[in-house]
């Protein structure tokens, strides 16, 4: 797992774009105004865009470039714009710090995207 940030730290309707994470592209933290806490790939699979960027609404962020659609609890895409989902992970919190466990599944990333070092 992969320390993110202390839970007080994250208020509702934030995000928090993670950017160091071994093996991995950027991952979006979101803490939603429900309180419900979620990780997806932060770039969008349409264009080259930080979805931690973006607007969320219930459990959905809307792309700040061209209003790509996903669900954030599962990754899938609205198929509008985008086409392909983004990865979820999972989030855990421990004496009142979050963690997030990443996807094993090969991330979507669109063309032009800066790609990662695998580790």
């Amino acid at each position: 797992m992969n320390y993110a940030c202390q839970l007080a730290d994250l208020p509702r309707g934030a995000a928090l774009r993670l950017t160091d994470l071994p093996g991995s592209p950027p991952v979006a933290l979101f803490h939603t105004d429900d309180g419900e806490l979620f990780a997806v790939d932060d770039t969008c699979t349409h264009a080259d865009a930080s979805l931690a960027d973006g607007f969320v609404e219930d459990c959905a962020v809307e792309c700040p470039l061209h209003a790509a659609i996903f669900d954030l609890r599962t990754g899938e895409a609205d198929g509008l714009v985008a086409q392909y989902p983004v990865r979820t992970h999972t989030v855990v919190i421990e004496d009142g710090a979050v963690y997030v466990k990443l996807s094993e599944k090969i991330p979507h990333l669109p063309a032009g995207a800066r790609r990662y070092v695998a580790s």
